[in-house]
């Protein structure tokens, strides 16, 4: 009879090539972080995984809508600023920033959802 094997065949073999140099990896829920210019400022962009934003919710700058408890989203800060600045956005939400038009507030008896 053979030892078992830990690993499956091949796994020494190829391994996946590190993070491109604009992407660094979190050190916070194993997310990454990057730099994006938008507005003529850098900002900070960290993907959120679903299971790490569980128990909490937020609202989308972009759409004025709630980020549910446990969906995947995208905090977004400028670079040069504190922690009060990051705004969770929904992903499609920060990929189409650039096409939105100027943000529309809600009024007071509008439905909040």
């Amino acid at each position: 009879m053979s030892p078992r094997r830990n690993r499956p065949k091949g796994a020494g073999e190829s391994r996946p090539s590190a993070p491109s140099a604009d992407a660094e990896q979190g050190s916070r829920y194993g997310s990454f972080e990057r730099s994006e210019d938008w507005q003529g400022e850098v900002w900070k962009v960290r993907h959120v995984a679903g299971v790490s934003a569980a128990g909490k919710r937020y609202r989308c700058p972009g759409c004025d809508q709630e980020i549910p408890s446990g969906l995947a989203h995208v905090v977004a800060w400028p670079e040069h600023s504190g922690v009060d600045e990051r705004r969770h956005w929904h992903k499609a939400c920060w990929n189409a920033k650039d096409r939105r038009t100027t943000r529309v507030q809600r009024s007071r008896n509008a439905p909040r959802y």
